[in-house]
């Protein structure tokens, strides 16, 4: 039985992921012109490493949401504790993803409105993201939430 951490509209639940869901995540990680070109095969071990690790690490949270047992979302928690803001905790939202069947039915905005309440009780002074430039439509999403593009994110690929 997953652990249910939070509950969404029309029964949707939002659980921490277990390993028997990760061919449905990876699936909703490359349904998109981004990740259909980065992503791998489900089954390619690197995943399941990630997941482990991810899994054994108390400043993270993978989690999915369940319509009827059928993971129609993700997102990826991440707490990073820091000095600066005067020793604030930071929570940093990545690997969002809505199943298709699921996009533009308020879903997205409710995973949101659940991981921001959640950062709040884990005692976050902020939550942050990232994303791509080449999804304009991402980007005012997160603006109609109350994003704030207020940094220049900058990668380094290793």
């Amino acid at each position: 039985m997953s652990e249910v951490v939070g509950e969404l509209r029309d029964g949707q639940q939002v659980v921490r992921a277990e390993v028997s869901h990760l061919p449905a995540i990876v699936d909703l990680l490359t349904d998109d012109h981004l990740g259909s070109a980065r992503e791998r095969p489900a089954d390619d071990p690197a995943y399941a490493a990630a997941f482990e690790a991810i899994a054994a690490d108390p400043n993270q949270l993978l989690a999915v949401v369940l319509a009827d047992e059928t993971v129609v979302g993700t997102l990826q928690l991440t707490f990073i504790p820091g000095l600066s803001r005067g020793g604030a905790l930071r929570a940093q939202i990545e690997g969002v993803r809505v199943a298709a069947s699921q996009r533009g039915s308020g879903l997205g905005s409710a995973a949101f409105e659940w991981a921001i309440e959640y950062a709040r009780e884990r005692g976050a002074a902020l939550v942050q993201l990232t994303t791509d430039k080449s999804r304009p439509q991402a980007k005012t999403f997160y603006e109609r939430l109350g994003f704030v593009a207020s940094h220049e994110g900058m990668k380094l690929p290793l």
